[in-house]
């Protein structure tokens, strides 16, 4: 089932996710459903937070990524990243390195809205797969940036908290239109009214 995604302005895409357990009500049903609206966005990752619950679980699939490179030479400025595509949960950063390089981002939650965003070029991090399998992973490249994107939404962060302040000032009257339901896309959206 295609959920709504939520807007920017929502209070949920601001907390820290809670951890869950393998009995967590509805857990399979949920991840069906988080990959069936990823792909519906045209995402290449969703958070938990995104769909209105407040828990450490993200799905990202950056193999599409490379799919969709025109050429050789493009997939080969990220050596080491064949892409990756999986289900985190409970996730937890242990480090971030390599150069800091910049790339431009955009988000389901905020729409029409994209821009550059420095980050590490490599993610070590520990999670648990959708059968509570625990894993410890080094991610490279486009990978370790949406490792890293849906890693924020679950700490409460966006992408926009990332640029100076006067970038972010420019996008104000942007970011409160969405926040209003005053933007148009081709996915179901939910947007937080006070």
């Amino acid at each position: 089932m295609i959920l709504p995604i939520v807007a920017y302005g929502n209070p949920v895409l601001r907390k820290v996710g809670k951890e869950i357990a393998p009995d967590y009500p509805g857990l399979a049903e949920l991840v069906t459903n988080m990959w069936e609206t990823m792909y519906n966005s045209n995402g290449v990752g969703l958070a938990a937070p995104q769909i209105n619950r407040d828990i450490r679980l993200f799905v990202m699939d950056s193999i599409q990524v490379f799919d969709n490179m025109e050429d050789e030479e493009e997939k080969n400025q990220y050596p080491g990243d064949e892409g990756y595509k999986g289900v985190f949960i409970n996730a937890q950063v242990l480090s971030r390195g390599g150069g800091e390089w910049a790339y431009n981002e955009g988000c389901l939650s905020i729409p029409k809205i994209r821009e550059d965003i420095i980050r590490q070029e490599t993610v070590h991090i520990r999670f648990q797969d959708e059968h509570f399998v625990e894993h410890t992973k080094v991610f490279k490249g486009i990978t370790a940036r949406i490792i890293l994107h849906e890693y924020d939404h679950i700490e409460g962060k966006l992408f926009i908290d990332y640029l100076k302040p006067l970038k972010k000032n420019l996008l104000k009257r942007k970011l409160s239109d969405i926040s209003k339901g005053k933007v148009s896309v081709d996915y179901k959206m939910s947007f937080y009214s006070v």
